[in-house]
């Protein structure tokens, strides 16, 4: 679904990634893991298109993603960025349909189906209840539940996240990784919790110092000997009792 050939960016002259080659496959959940710094982020804002590398090219769909109206792109990709802000206040139900702005149209009559679509991806993160409610007044894991309703409602085949569990406690962690694994749709997640990423992905990918270092499904790529060379720390690598995927012990 998603094909990058030798992604390259640098930053006053500082070279934040460095030769990305990476296929994202249609129905996969793929996480992307490796330290602060690393440049998870920068490759996610390159593939969405708020940065911009000046020979790379991304393919969607083995189209050049540059050459994608904007309208169009967000019915094939959307997207949960690490920070949004939000300039003017609206109530939580307004957040939420501006996702359904690319299936909107000044002569379209699909206002009680965009209706249904906002309630359920609302009712989905646990923020129904919450719709009449002003986005300013939230907190930071609810506005996080409700930028992910946000996503949900662009109704894409391809979700792009980064950090989708941030300022989420446990409960919500949970439940908002499995939402979005029931999905089956394609995911790209920047996830910094390895013990989720080893449950909930398909596929790892771990950057360091702005290249791929390892890849491979989660038994490949999260042992001792990995966890040491990509983040510095001692570990022990389990296997979880009822998933079976592997279940990491720091010391």
């Amino acid at each position: 679904m998603l094909q990058i050939n030798d992604l390259s960016y640098e930053i006053d002259s500082k070279q934040i990634l460095n030769k990305i080659n990476l296929s994202i496959y249609k129905g996969k959940f793929v996480g992307l893991i490796g330290p602060n710094g690393c440049g998870k982020s920068t490759l996610l804002k390159n593939i969405y298109g708020n940065l911009k590398s000046k020979s790379t090219k991304i393919l969607l769909d083995g189209e050049n993603i540059d050459n994608i109206e904007r309208k169009k792109l967000a019915k094939k990709l959307s997207v949960l960025a690490q920070s949004q802000q939000i300039d003017f206040d609206f109530t939580v139900e307004n957040i939420v349909d501006m996702g359904r702005y690319a299936h909107n149209t000044f002569f379209s009559n699909n206002k009680v189906q965009s209706k249904e679509i906002v309630d359920k991806s609302l009712t989905d993160v646990g923020m129904f209840h919450m719709k009449d409610k002003s986005f300013s007044t939230l907190s930071g894991g609810e506005k996080q539940r409700v930028l992910i309703a946000r996503a949900f409602a662009q109704e894409t085949d391809f979700l792009i996240l980064d950090e989708p569990t941030n300022h989420l406690d446990i409960k919500y962690q949970i439940q908002i990784m499995d939402i979005i694994k029931s999905q089956q749709k394609t995911v790209l997640a920047v996830i910094h919790d390895m013990n989720i990423a080893s449950s909930y992905c398909d596929y790892i990918i771990a950057l360091k110092d702005g290249e791929i270092v390892a890849e491979g499904e989660p038994s490949e790529i999260f042992t001792s000997e990995n966890i040491e060379n990509i983040f510095g720390i001692k570990s022990h690598i389990i296997q979880h009792p009822t998933k079976k995927n592997p279940f990491i012990i720091y010391l």
